[in-house]
């Protein structure tokens, strides 16, 4: 495994990385979304439909942004407004954006990216980083996009940890009446943060379509965001966490190619099960019930009625 495979591990777990920080925002403020593969593909195939009709990356950018964040409205408004039950909303959710997807991408079969977006994100080496022995062919050699993903993971983790609206923001998802009864908008956090939540699905979903491929293809997700809700588990809720089960996984979503470019031929049936083999055993290795930290927020998936307080 030469430093390439490793580079390219960290790009095929960018998207991953995005969609596992929206799902923690989104259970740290006491919500389980299990729509993040639906607003993956709303994001992706908005952004892949702006980028073709604008040709401009930043305009698909907002469209992707904006089509998870809109679909995660939908989410709250039927999880915090409504109280619905937020395993059922979570799975409308994901066929909801997996028929949105196909609807709206149909047309879009085949089309590639222009080269307007390509060349707007293509590999940027960072001056002096670049050149660090190992680590800068592999992360400070790539897109912008990328670097959007580690600048994501240190701003989450020093929201959650290092100030007040992300104590708050815990306080919500961990004692929903307490933090009501010490002044907190409830409701306001929780919108807010399930919206932040599917703003980062999107931009994942995004990714893949804009850069990683970059030509539509139907169910482009390939069920990313179904590892993505386990990454959050075997990251224990922690964003710093998130981007090392993010490159782990990167890297077992590629390695069937690495294998056969050094004339290792396996099924590929059996490569595609590696990353969900690996969730599994994930999600099994990161139980463990005598560490608090790996415990989930304690009101997630409680609906809150403040009568019933």
């Amino acid at each position: 495994m030469d430093i390439s495979f490793f580079a390219a591990a960290v790009v095929s777990a960018t998207p991953l990385l995005f969609a596992t920080l929206g799902e923690i925002i989104t259970e740290k403020a006491g919500n389980l979304n299990l729509g993040v593969e639906g607003m993956m593909l709303m994001g992706a195939v908005i952004g892949f439909f702006v980028g073709m009709l604008t040709q401009n990356p930043i305009l698909a950018l907002l469209g992707a942004a904006a089509a998870g964040g809109i679909g995660a409205l939908i989410f709250a408004f039927l999880t915090v407004s409504l109280r619905a039950n937020q395993v059922v909303s979570g799975l409308a959710l994901t066929i909801f954006g997996s028929g949105f997807s196909s609807f709206l991408g149909n047309k879009l079969i085949g089309q590639v990216m222009p080269d307007s977006i390509k060349n707007f994100f293509k590999p940027v080496l960072i001056p002096l980083l670049s050149d660090i022995p190992v680590l800068g062919p592999v992360f400070f050699r790539q897109d912008v996009f990328v670097y959007m993903g580690f600048l994501c993971v240190i701003i989450s983790g020093l929201y959650l940890y290092n100030t007040r609206k992300g104590l708050n923001l815990r306080a919500v998802g961990e004692n929903t009446a307490a933090a009501d009864a010490s002044g907190i908008n409830i409701n306001l956090y929780k919108y807010v943060h399930i919206v932040m939540g599917g703003v980062l699905c999107g931009l994942g979903g995004a990714y893949l379509s804009l850069v990683y491929i970059p030509a539509w293809q139907d169910n482009v997700t390939a069920g990313r965001g179904w590892i993505a809700v386990a990454l959050v588990i075997f990251a224990s809720w922690n964003p710093f966490k998130a981007i090392f089960g993010a490159f782990l996984f990167g890297g077992l979503d590629i390695i069937g190619f690495r294998l056969q470019s050094h004339d290792i031929h396996i099924s590929q049936y059996l490569i595609d099960m590696l990353p969900y083999v690996a969730t599994i055993v994930a999600l099994i290795l990161s139980t463990n019930k005598n560490k608090r930290e790996n415990h989930p927020p304690k009101d997630l998936s409680i609906p809150y009625f403040r009568e019933e307080r």
